[in-house]
């Protein structure tokens, strides 16, 4: 890869720091977080793509609290996080730091699996997503008896800005939101996941504009200034513009069934709707990456072992990329393709 490149990546130069001597197997605060459910079975080799080699890239997966980075087409990193609760937001900074959202608590290490920055949240809360804002601060949404956005700076503890967000106080806590983001137009971008719209507001939580959607799990504002969204209801992706009109999309049902469908299988800890194998039945998406290319990079739980955890797609709709793995990876909710430009802890420059 040229330097240019590199210097557009800034996560690719620190990707060396996750493998040094000083690294070591298992972090001070780091818990194992038990053995993976799902069966195991080697990298699905027949899918387009390469397979783990395509791209560097961090994600974590909601069903399984282990964090892996891989590059040059193996895992060089993990940091488990231990039972309970859920891992759904994840971020490489520009220094190598990793901070993520863990639904009690959030946190960020170093790759030397030190704790730089920890956040645990009061009975009765919670978090699904959070967002770097520089180096110093965080963006997190919680969801709360009173909801709110709240950025922090992790160096000093300091609460810098925290807004009481709206919502109907008469549903639960838990399915209040998955995903908020802060704008390049500092402006915030808020998943209503069970309220079913994606809202858009000022610093000041004034309505700039809401666009209907059954259960948007995430919502990103692409560099043209449209909206990305994830909906986990509709199995779907789709590009609204200014006008609330879709201007591009893809559905689980207008893809092969290789990628999009699984037996119905028993989720850990839950009990199965149906026996395996005796039907089949799509499988949707919680969060997507729209890259420089253009093409879409889309996120599954695979349904715990029996079909893609990502596929890259086309604005045309040609998968390109796919990668089915259980042996060496998990479900995945949130990715971080790292060779592509953008500096992280920059609001808006990372369509993710």
């Amino acid at each position: 890869m040229s330097e240019s490149a590199y210097e557009n990546c800034p996560c690719l130069k620190v990707l060396w720091k996750f493998t040094g001597n000083d690294v070591p197997k298992k972090g001070p605060e780091e818990v194992f977080s038990g053995d993976p459910r799902w069966a195991l079975s080697e990298e699905d080799t027949s899918l387009p793509g390469g397979g783990m080699s395509r791209y560097p890239f961090i994600y974590v997966g909601e069903g399984y609290n282990k964090i892996i980075l891989v590059n040059d087409g193996k895992v060089i990193w993990t940091y488990d996080t231990g039972t309970g609760g859920e891992l759904d937001d994840i971020w490489m900074l520009s220094n190598g730091n990793v901070l993520f959202s863990r639904m009690y608590w959030c946190a960020e290490v170093s790759p030397d699996k030190k704790r730089t920055w920890y956040y645990e949240f009061p009975e009765g809360e919670e978090s699904h997503s959070l967002q770097p804002v520089g180096l110093d601060k965080v963006l997190m949404v919680i969801n709360a008896a009173v909801p709110r956005a709240v950025i922090l700076n992790k160096y000093t503890g300091e609460t810098v800005y925290s807004h009481e967000i709206p919502y109907d106080h008469a549903l639960p806590v838990h399915t209040q939101f998955r995903r908020i983001r802060l704008t390049k137009d500092n402006t915030f971008l808020v998943s209503y996941l069970q309220m079913g719209k994606v809202v858009e507001y000022d610093m000041d939580f004034n309505l700039i504009r809401e666009i209907k959607s059954s259960r948007p799990w995430s919502a990103q504002k692409l560099l043209n200034g449209n909206i990305l969204i994830t909906d986990e209801n509709e199995l779907a992706v789709k590009e609204i513009d200014i006008n609330g009109d879709i201007v591009w999309s893809v559905r689980a049902e207008e893809l092969p069934d290789r990628y999009v469908k699984a037996e119905i299988f028993e989720r850990p800890g839950a009990a199965p709707d149906a026996a395996p194998g005796t039907k089949s039945e799509p499988i949707g998406w919680q969060s997507c990456v729209r890259l420089a290319n253009g093409n879409t990079v889309l996120c599954s739980q695979g349904n715990f072992g029996l079909a893609p955890q990502f596929i890259e797609i086309t604005k045309e709709k040609e998968i390109v990329w796919a990668l089915k793995n259980w042996k060496d990876l998990g479900p995945a909710t949130s990715i971080q393709i790292l060779s592509d430009p953008g500096i992280p802890e920059n609001p808006g420059e990372c369509q993710r």
